[in-house]
């Protein structure tokens, strides 16, 4: 098979797992081919040699089977945007915290991969959100997880005029607003008080953050109608993250949300269901008492 190998390029403590992950795929004769940043990384910190078949330039030339993320959530939100609409499935090894997208361990790299070669796993689509800027005609961005709208600085509110299919929402008044497909609805929106989504549901849920009035609830909405979001700000400006990326815009700057036109397609373990996910990596529905 040929993998695209993408990695956290954070701490060097754990190369013994990208070393693992290279020995295994080189077993069964695999071609592996480097996002340039993990391949710089691997050469100067670590001490183990690494021939790649080669450095990921152009990926619809490489013909690529799947790709791997060795890394957190982070570095599976980072491959995803790489891999954009090309529709090659991505499977997660964490070697991260949580790994709620990685829920292949360090431990089970070597049965997974087993697996995999056998053609025992399966793959699941994933809705992205498609952001467009009004002042920026050029700029379309994807989320995964999120895109969130904050305030710029700390000592003022924003308030968020939402509408949704042409329809007015509501205003937020407070730190900010996040939207989030059902993959992101188990990431930030989940610490901000939203409700839990399961994965193939046709929704995005807006989820306040630090709302300035009591009867504020999260608001879960089909995802085949556009969310439009205009800013107002006592800075003069806010903050758009997409899937943690941050950029600052101007007050009253225009943001359209949809469902976009590709998804991404990640790749389970077979009996590694969202439930037993949530259970897991959640603690979610056990009795604290046992």
């Amino acid at each position: 098979m040929r993998f695209a190998l993408f990695g956290n390029t954070y701490e060097t403590c754990k190369s013994v797992h990208a070393e693992q992950l290279l020995s295994i795929l080189a077993s069964y004769g695999d071609e592996i081919y480097v996002d340039p940043d993990f391949y710089r990384f691997l050469r100067e910190a670590q001490p183990f040699a690494f021939n790649p078949a080669g450095i990921i330039d152009d990926l619809a030339s490489l013909h690529i089977d799947m790709a791997i993320s060795l890394g957190g959530d982070g570095t599976f939100l980072k491959a995803a945007r790489y891999i954009g609409a090309s529709g090659i499935p991505i499977v997660g090894i964490n070697i991260g915290r949580l790994g709620f997208l990685a829920d292949v361990s360090a431990d089970e790299m070597e049965k997974f991969f087993a697996q995999l070669h056998a053609g025992h796993y399966t793959v699941r689509e994933r809705s992205l959100l498609e952001l467009t800027i009004d002042n920026d005609p050029e700029y379309t961005s994807y989320a995964l997880n999120e895109v969130t709208v904050s305030k710029h600085d700390s000592s003022s509110m924003i308030a968020v005029h939402t509408s949704v299919g042409g329809e007015h929402l509501a205003t937020y008044m407070g730190n900010g607003l996040i939207i989030a497909t059902p993959t992101g609805s188990t990431a930030y929106s989940l610490s901000a008080g939203g409700p839990i989504i399961y994965p193939q549901s046709d929704v995005f849920v807006l989820t306040a953050v630090a709302p300035h009035s009591l009867n504020v609830r999260p608001v879960v909405i089909a995802d085949n109608k556009a969310i439009e979001l205009c800013i107002e700000s006592r800075s003069g400006s806010f903050l758009v993250a997409v899937d943690g990326i941050s950029q600052s815009y101007p007050e009253h700057t225009t943001l359209t949300l949809r469902r976009a036109p590709h998804s991404i397609r990640v790749v389970k373990q077979e009996g590694n269901t969202f439930f037993r996910t949530l259970q897991q990596k959640m603690m979610w529905g056990t009795d604290p008492r046992k």
